[in-house]
């Protein structure tokens, strides 16, 4: 009642063919503000030849729920991503509004969305004079600016640290809480908010904490595009005063600390109006390095190496091995479904493993002679080295377990993510990299169990694939553990209504630092998500040939169909970034 709106921006995606509304991704809060200059950027895919429509919704932030309905909506606004594009210097303003046709008639809020999103264009938000529109269809409540800008092929990311000295003392009581803002010039003369520091309490002599940014966020790729810089005093009502700004450049903060690195604050205004003004203070660059993000087929051209382990469920609910319903059942005519996705997916990853030798493991079944039941049994019945040789060794492994173990119960992951975690803590050089494939037929009865050991083995070089097969309900639901690192998503696995005739399954690997990737994918060729490196580099061909179109980082394009394969969403699983050290973001 007595402040004004903290508000966040969330970003929708429509789908070309269902014209469902997916959420592409949220921006971060600013406090007290009804103008705000939102410092999280979208990045897109653009395509010239296709009609690509945006909804952005606005809301007033009351509590830190991520239910967008425990939020007041302020407006939302319609565009397409080539509205953006074509408009003067690709900055397009639209009036928000309350689209009636889009809000929940019990709750009065927008309908939700499916969570998603993935890129190469990048987006700057802002909005001017939000207001409440009371829930009003049609009522105008603010403006939002949106700009786009072509990211340029700059991998590089650039961590720095700054300090100041004597500043100017803006607080009453106290001294100055300041902080930076940093702004990247735009082709058209205007700035857009790049990064913000951290606020340091009651000080004129800050240090701030060191903080990693790309460089084709910071600059896109110009070293000597304009880098303007800010300082300002935090209030707590959001009315931070101005204490002065200074300019440089990339290629000047890479020369790293040195007396060409220490700014003056200038305040424009107490320079007009004071003869013996002189500056508010001094900003010095204390520190400056580059460091390039690695691509999957970085990591492969330096030798890593690739681990493949698989883990069949042998679970009773898969139905009698001897019995042609049996998705165990043994054709002599064709492969089975858990062959199949085997297959299909080890077929690709055996060519990044020089030896060729797999551990395979099996789970949910009863072993001979006691009848115990297991779910980390090898298949080759050697306990001290459950590795088959390539994929054939596996399927031979396959079919001699189903010979001699009784299908039991319950479909429990965690002890296989637990045994291949073990084994990626052995080796953190960034010379191997390990994958788990799973291969399944029913919903995990250990959830809590595998997302635990999921999060344990976050820092882990290695990544999960999830295969569902048959007619169980796949879907995924629970909310992450409260202890998740940042980037960590549940457990997903496709529904069966997805799941066509044609068989095919692909695999694409991320060496994560936010966490272990997990990639989903179903029996029947329905490609759950579009996996890629962060900026498409070398692998950006629109129709991937036979031969790369189920490697790691091809393209695919939504509505597109490959070797059986349909591309209907995408993903926004993190990058691979700064591997091997494995840090959190």
């Amino acid at each position: 009642m007595f402040s004004k709106s903290d508000p966040l921006c969330v970003m929708y995606t429509q789908g070309m063919e269902n014209k469902q509304w997916r959420e592409f991704g949220r921006t971060e809060v600013i406090d007290n503000t009804l103008n705000p200059d939102f410092v999280r950027k979208f990045i897109v895919d653009y395509f010239f030849e296709e009609k690509q429509n945006l909804r952005f919704d606005l809301y007033d932030v009351d509590s830190k729920s991520p239910d967008l309905s425990k939020h007041d909506f302020l407006g939302q606004a319609f565009c397409t991503l080539g509205e953006i594009v074509g408009s003067p210097g690709s900055r397009l303003e639209k009036s928000l509004t309350i689209g009636a046709f889009s809000l929940n008639s019990r709750t009065g809020k927008p309908m939700p969305a499916v969570s998603n999103g993935s890129g190469l264009w990048m987006e700057s938000l802002r909005t001017t004079g939000l207001e409440a529109s009371g829930g009003v269809p049609g009522k105008k409540c603010g403006t939002i600016i949106l700009s786009a800008e072509e990211l340029s092929n700059c991998r590089d990311v650039a961590t720095m640290q700054f300090c100041a000295n004597k500043l100017d003392k803006k607080d009453f009581f106290g001294k100055s809480d300041p902080f930076l803002v940093f702004y990247r010039s735009n082709e058209d003369g205007t700035f857009t908010i790049c990064h913000k520091t951290e606020v340091m309490k009651n000080t004129l002599n800050p240090v701030w904490q060191t903080f990693s940014i790309p460089v084709r966020a910071l600059c896109n790729g110009d070293y000597d595009r304009t880098i303007k810089v800010e300082v300002y005093d935090w209030d707590r009502d959001g009315s931070h005063d101005f204490i002065g700004e200074f300019t440089t450049s990339y290629r000047e903060l890479a020369r790293g600390q040195s007396q060409f690195n220490i700014y003056e604050v200038v305040n424009p205004k107490k320079k007009m109006k004071k003869k013996k003004y002189v500056n508010s203070g001094t900003v010095t660059l204390l520190s400056f390095a580059v460091e390039s993000e690695c691509t999957f087929l970085d990591y492969i051209k330096g030798g890593t190496q690739i681990n493949f382990t698989v883990a069949i469920d042998f679970t009773a609910s898969n139905g009698n091995p001897s019995q042609s319903t049996s998705l165990h059942y043994m054709s002599p005519y064709q492969l089975n479904a858990y062959a199949l996705a085997l297959t299909a997916v080890g077929e690709i990853i055996q060519h990044y493993d020089s030896d060729k030798m797999f551990p395979a493991l099996g789970f949910g079944a009863k072993l001979p002679p006691d009848g115990r039941v297991s779910h980390e049994f090898p298949l080759n019945g050697n306990q001290e080295n459950p590795s088959c040789c390539g994929i054939d060794g596996i399927l031979e492994a396959y079919h001699h377990s189903l010979r001699t173990v009784q299908l039991y119960g319950p479909t429990n992951f965690a002890p296989v993510v637990t045994h291949v975690a073990r084994n990626a803590a052995e080796v953190q050089d960034g010379s191997q990299y390990s994958v788990l494939l799973i291969i399944t037929d029913g919903v995990i009865s250990d959830m809590a169990q595998t997302k635990e050991a999921i999060v344990n083995a976050a820092k882990l070089p290695m990544s999960i694939i999830i295969i569902g097969v048959g007619q169980a309900e796949f879907d995924g639901e629970s909310p992450p553990p409260r202890c998740a690192p940042r980037g960590f998503r549940p457990l997903e696995m496709a529904p069966p209504k997805r799941v066509r005739a044609r068989t095919a399954v692909c695999a694409a690997i991320w060496m994560s630092r936010q966490g272990v990737s997990v990639c989903l994918f179903a029996q029947g060729g329905v490609c759950q998500g579009v996996y890629r490196t962060p900026t498409h580099q070398g692998c950006g061909e629109e129709a991937p040939s036979h031969s790369s179109l189920l490697h790691p980082g091809s393209l695919w394009r939504v509505g597109e169909w490959h070797h059986g394969l349909e591309v209907r969403d995408s993903c926004d699983w993190a990058p691979p970034v700064s591997w091997p050290q494995f840090s959190h973001l």
